[in-house]
């Protein structure tokens, strides 16, 4: 009591708290528990990293597809694709100088080109599918965009037949845009100067049909390639089918047509070839 009375400090030593320093087992637990939450760290951060990068490659790759996809008609319809053409020996070209030159009277929509315009959804076609080309007329006073997609290798289907035959487009569209069409496909090469049109055309149980009599007097010497029946039912001895075309870019129908056009220039009556025709397409007359 005396040295508590004579020194208050004293007293206060005895009563103040005793501070201790954390022991070597503290002072682990305390540096594991930081380690692993580093660690976590670490791991979120190199998480979302991987993420971000595995997004980023994802939308490059489905850009690449998109372009991919977007070309792949304009590749295939522009590959180098040749019909042998063997050169004709005397005795030949004697024959073909003795026959008439042949009539080839050609479709437009789905047979050499497919096209739709402005507020018409294509179920038909591809989306994301661009035009060969764009065309903007004017019907009824109103500007009408159509967007024109060229059937596969029809350009060179056409540098091929125009040596043999005399072309003849006869489409039942109106004559401002079959016109423009004509045009596009021409390309300043005088192959497709005789055109008709719906006006030409006649109206049959709301059809149109096409009278080839119009083209050409010699039934014996014109043909048609037609994707339907109906425009030719009054002539089924003169036309050859297709199969419509809208959007396969893996189509050679055209292609196909090639070697029977080929032989048939050389005949004297086109009907004695296609006649087998007739029998299939009875049911239009």
């Amino acid at each position: 009591m005396y040295c508590n009375r004579r020194n208050p400090d004293l007293a206060y030593l005895h009563i103040k708290p005793r501070t201790s320093t954390p022991g070597p087992f503290m002072q682990k637990r305390n540096c594991k528990s930081s380690s692993q939450i580093s660690i976590r760290v670490i791991l979120e951060y190199t998480l979302m990293f991987l993420k971000s990068v595995f997004s980023f490659v994802c939308r490059i790759w489905n850009l690449i597809l998109v372009l991919a996809k977007k070309n792949v008609r304009k590749v295939i319809a522009h590959q180098t694709i040749k019909y042998k053409m063997i050169p004709l020996s005397p005795l030949t070209r004697q024959r073909l100088n003795q026959v008439k030159k042949k009539v080839l009277v050609l479709d437009l929509d789905e047979t050499l080109i497919h096209s739709r315009h402005d507020g018409v959804i294509n179920r038909m076609a591809k989306p994301n599918t661009t035009p060969d080309f764009v065309l903007k007329v004017v019907i009824d006073k109103h500007p009408v965009r159509f967007f024109v997609h060229k059937r596969p290798h029809v350009d060179y289907f056409l540098e091929v037949v125009s040596q043999w035959y005399e072309l003849v487009i006869y489409t039942a569209s109106m004559e401002i845009y079959g016109s423009a069409v004509c045009d596009k496909l021409d390309k300043n090469k005088g192959i497709l100067k005789r055109r008709y049109y719906r006006q030409h055309c006649k109206v049959e149980m709301g059809s149109f049909t096409k009278d080839l009599s119009t083209v050409h007097t010699d039934l014996s010497s014109i043909l048609i390639i037609d994707n339907s029946p109906g425009a030719y039912k009054c002539f089924p001895e003169n036309a050859i089918p297709i199969k419509s075309w809208f959007a396969n870019p893996f189509d050679t129908a055209l292609l196909n047509l090639l070697p029977m056009l080929d032989s048939l220039r050389f005949c004297n009556d086109v009907r004695s070839i296609l006649h087998r025709n007739k029998v299939q397409h009875m049911t239009f007359q």
